[in-house]
């Protein structure tokens, strides 16, 4: 069996996510063969692996920082929200239907342990190392029962834990403490420590605090991560205010020509695979900002209707807020309009849906010659051709088949005029592709807009990890987090009451 650490948080968005790829870009440049794991991942943003399973996008990056191939293993439930209560349930890379989190939390989360556990043991046997992350905070008490990600398993599989606070947000003391003292005296004996993350000034002001926290819990703090803009790895819960911060850490380029280009992304409900427009923002003057007002396109060289959870739903909310008649009058003028996936199916003439929405037969934004049936089998694939005289991969995740009955070809979608619609997910990725794009929205804009000859989409998403398993070398111990993840946590690690409440 190899060594194995889990990354616990704090909250929600304390960066376990990016520690995580951290640990597995350090671990990997010191010759460990080294693979992520989440048991557990709630998120819209998901990716398909060659293996044709569906995981979340961040176990990809992180499989990415590890220089491995991601598979089902490393995410083997991925909840796709489909409302404020209920979730599509994706195992081993398959969805396996709807449920509500009372009915999830009741009973199916439990029955699921005996496979998240069998993933984590498999790949304990074929790599030296597995770094999890946990989800949300381990002192989540009132679902401990039935907690498969943080401290059930944990104590199932003998991981040591580590603990991340983000003291950006304030608090981070009170959090630490907290955190090991809402636990159960089990679960408390695997929590070696804690790591300070976002930290901003002189550390040695720090420090006093942290040896305080170690004499009151008896735990150490592995490191403290100082504050680097650009840091986050494909977001799981929330939207990046600057995506240009998710790809580069440097300020933000001039354009390569006179004019800049303007991206509007619609921020539709339930937004999916926002992370398509990264590679836009990741370009030298080009500015990508999300917009949910019909003003707000009025300067945009390009709008965006990117991928959702709930074609119809936001099909109805762009008409509710009068973007869906703005959309229609770009189009009108010939102002360029790209739908991503469920954006493609609202551009159509008509969406059939008894599966996601159950609302039936509903008009969409009739831009494309496109009818779209929902089916109840997901459509997962990794796809690849050529368009605009480029080659181009992508991926693609939906139940909505489209049937494309006119216009010019476009990916697997079509396009009429300035509108082009396709299911592909990723395909901004593809460096000459975005490039031939991007040409053909300046010459619609009417911008002097040159898309940068060298710039790679890839070699950024590398230096990005580069930069996030340089902070862990740097700013952490990593002799001992080494121990940690060989040897488990220390022995003799103190009680810290109350405990968990019976």
């Amino acid at each position: 069996m190899s060594g194995g650490l889990l990354v616990a948080g704090t909250t929600s968005d304390a960066g376990k996510s990016v520690v995580t790829a951290g640990i597995c870009r350090w671990l990997v440049r010191q010759g460990v063969k080294v693979a992520p794991f989440k048991a557990q991942n709630m998120s819209l943003n998901s990716f398909v692996t060659r293996g044709g399973a569906e995981i979340g996008r961040a176990q990809a990056m992180q499989a990415q920082a590890a220089r491995v191939e991601p598979t089902a293993l490393m995410n083997p439930v991925l909840l796709k929200p489909g409302s404020d209560r209920s979730s599509q349930v994706v195992l081993m890379g398959r969805p396996v239907g709807e449920m509500t989190a009372r009915g999830y939390h009741g009973g199916r989360q439990r029955q699921l342990l005996g496979t998240v556990l069998d993933c984590l043991a498999e790949l304990r046997g074929t790599y030296d190392a597995v770094i999890c992350e946990g989800a949300g905070s381990p002192a989540e008490i009132n679902l401990r029962r039935t907690d498969i990600v943080n401290m059930g398993i944990a104590r199932n599989a003998r991981l040591p834990v580590l603990v991340v606070g983000d003291i950006d947000r304030g608090g981070v003391f009170a959090s630490f403490f907290g955190t090991v003292a809402l636990l159960s005296p089990e679960d408390q004996r695997l929590v070696a420590g804690f790591l300070v993350n976002k930290f901003r000034g002189d550390v040695s002001l720090l420090e006093p605090g942290l040896d305080m926290l170690e004499n009151l819990t008896g735990r150490r703090t592995y490191g403290v991560l100082p504050f680097r803009h650009g840091l986050g790895i494909d977001e799981e819960d929330g939207m990046a205010v600057s995506l240009r911060g998710a790809v580069r850490e440097s300020a933000v380029a001039g354009p390569v020509g006179e004019d800049v280009l303007r991206v509007a992304v619609c921020a539709v409900p339930l937004m999916s695979n926002f992370t398509d427009v990264d590679a836009l923002a990741a370009e030298p003057g080009v500015v990508v900002r999300f917009v949910d007002r019909p003003a707000e396109l009025a300067d945009a060289d390009l709008v965006v209707l990117p991928g959702t959870r709930g074609t119809v739903a936001a099909l109805r909310w762009l008409r509710e807020r009068g973007l869906a008649e703005a959309v229609r009058r770009r189009a009108r003028e010939g102002r360029p309009v790209l739908g991503i996936c469920g954006g493609f199916q609202i551009l159509g003439e008509l969406i059939e849906d008894d599966v996601e929405s159950r609302e039936g037969a509903v008009e969409g934004l009739g831009l494309l010659p496109v009818r779209v049936r929902f089916a109840r089998e997901k459509t997962l694939a990794r796809p690849s051709g050529e368009a605009l005289g480029e080659p181009v991969e992508g991926y693609e995740i939906h139940h909505g088949v489209a049937e494309v009955t006119g216009g010019e070809p476009f990916l697997d979608g079509c396009r009429v005029g300035s509108v082009l619609g396709t299911h592909w997910h990723g395909s901004l990725e593809s460096d000459g592709f975005r490039r031939a794009f991007l040409r053909e929205v300046a010459a619609a804009a009417g911008r002097r807009f040159v898309p940068a000859a060298d710039t790679s989409f890839g070699t950024l998403r590398e230096e990005q990890l580069d930069r996030l398993g340089d902070l862990i070398e740097e700013h952490a111990d990593t002799d001992a987090l080494w121990r940690l993840i060989e040897s488990g946590a220390p022995q003799g690690l103190p009680f810290i009451p109350p405990g968990a409440p019976a």
